[in-house]
């Protein structure tokens, strides 16, 4: 048990460094003045000096970081220890965001040194993939105030949530791995209308199934 735990405390560190080992390979080799903000076109639309980059990838290895700790240890600061009998799924949680921070980071410090990003082709798919991992996550994360659907009728009713997580996983995983497919395969155009219509409906059908799911076994409520 213990040599696991640092085994994935040894990889996420190593994720987590990757972004700050890579612009510090890279950073004398870097112009004075660097792109630091692209166009949905993937252009560039705004210059900083390449210092600026250092501030950034900081920044967001700070975050990343955080977010990291806040996730594992939410079953400790949670007072109403809603989450403390399943935290081994928020600290997945916290390892899956850990890792897409590090991967936007990543991301980040490319498109500065290459002075631009192909998005379609690189952030929509890395976004597909996240969203199928969560899903692979949603069917064992219990009610709790923090991660998960948390609708006023998931929150009601305990059946209502897991109902409504086990749809919601499934559709994620299967809209994930379909956003990271396409947007690797259509055009950029096409990609991107796939990408807005699979993640909007991911976000309003496990919505609307937990009204209904509710209401149905609910009738008095």
């Amino acid at each position: 048990m213990k040599s696991s735990s640092a085994l994935t405390t040894l990889f996420l560190l190593t994720i987590i460094l990757l972004p700050v080992l890579y612009v510090g390979f890279i950073y004398n080799g870097l112009p004075a003045t660097i792109p630091t903000h692209f166009g949905l076109d993937g252009k560039p639309d705004d210059y900083s000096k390449k210092s600026a980059l250092l501030l950034i990838v900081g920044l967001f290895t700070a975050i990343t970081v955080g977010t990291y700790y806040l996730l594992k240890y939410l079953p400790r600061i949670d007072p109403k220890k809603t989450v403390n009998y399943a935290p081994e799924v928020f600290t997945k949680l916290a390892v899956v965001m850990a890792v897409f921070l590090s991967a936007i980071n990543l991301v980040i410090i490319y498109a500065s040194a290459n002075g631009s990003i192909n998005i379609s082709k690189l952030l929509l798919p890395l976004v597909g993939l996240f969203f199928a991992c969560l899903g692979n996550l949603m069917h064992s994360i219990k009610p709790n105030y923090f991660a998960g659907i948390r609708t006023p009728w998931t929150l009601e009713s305990e059946d209502t949530w897991r109902a409504t997580h086990q749809l919601a996983g499934k559709l994620w995983v299967a809209g994930g791995i379909a956003v990271t497919i396409l947007t690797l395969v259509l055009p950029p155009a096409a990609a991107t209308i796939v990408f807005i219509v699979t993640l909007v409906s991911l976000g309003i059908i496990p919505v609307i199934y937990s009204y209904r799911y509710f209401k149905k076994n609910n009738p008095s409520k």
